[in-house]
């Protein structure tokens, strides 16, 4: 049985201080123990009392259990992620281990505290480009086949949806945005807008705009969401303003009728 210990899935934000809710800064106050992959632990101001349990990427479930079986002796844990941890991050993770492991991991009380995701701080750089329906594709294949993902991509862009790209790149995965692109391309105008957003709302970061035509995969990294806008995405040009790219809320009749 578990001797009242408490685990928060705390969501940090997209990297930004300020971007941390005061929800999410009041439940690392109150916890002792944190478990995180290594940045997100890094970006962590705590106090002597407190302790850091850091880990590499690929490690969530391992991470989830030692979290767990420490909240099951008593403690007060925190797992924490970048953005929001029910967004293809930990909060799942932990259920996933909840849902596989002993007994009285189930008896540990649980709070998941929800955070600024990628999608939205980029969203709110360059105007409302998910002010209609979207959706929100990993391009990781990591835990699903890439036939998944492209038969994912073909069915939100045919379907209208504004789609939100997370992990489009990596050393290990390099190829992956580039064919994704290139499925697109045969599905919407070359005239789509494409937002890169990286790093939004840290000091390094870099929001592009640019047609679905002339979009390369060497503009995004791991600390980039894409943006991929819908038929009904429009942009406005403001003269010496930055442009704005938004989705109406409204649907066209042509767009009724795709």
């Amino acid at each position: 049985m578990s001797k009242g210990g408490h685990i928060a899935v705390i969501g940090l934000g997209p990297g930004g201080a300020h971007q941390v809710t005061p929800e999410a800064s009041a439940a690392v106050a109150a916890a002792k123990w944190f478990y995180g992959y290594f940045p997100y632990v890094d970006r962590l101001e705590l106090r002597p009392d407190q302790v850091k349990v850091a880990s590499d990427n690929r490690e969530e479930i391992s991470r989830a259990q030692a979290a767990l079986q420490k909240a099951a002796e008593g403690e007060r844990v925190a797992v924490v992620s970048g953005g929001d941890p029910g967004v293809f991050a930990m909060a799942a993770a932990v259920c996933e281990a909840i849902e596989a492991g002993p007994a009285e991991w189930r008896d540990i009380e649980m709070t998941t505290v929800p955070g600024v995701t990628a999608m939205l701080a980029v969203a709110a750089r360059i105007g409302a480009p998910l002010g209609h329906d979207f959706c929100a594709i990993s391009l990781s294949d990591n835990l699903k086949p890439w036939e998944t993902i492209e038969n994912r991509l073909v069915a939100a862009a045919t379907a209208g949806f504004v789609i939100a790209l997370y992990n489009p790149i990596s050393k290990a995965r390099p190829w992956q945005l580039g064919k994704a692109l290139e499925l697109l391309r045969a599905i919407l105008s070359t005239t789509t807008p494409i937002i890169f957003g990286r790093a939004a709302g840290r000091p390094d970061e870099k929001i592009v705009v640019t047609p679905l035509g002339e979009a390369d995969a060497g503009q995004a990294d791991m600390a980039t969401c894409v943006i991929i806008g819908s038929a009904e995405t429009r942009v406005i040009e403001r003269g010496v303003q930055p442009a704005l790219v938004y989705t109406p809320r409204f649907l066209s009749a042509q767009g009724a009728k795709a």
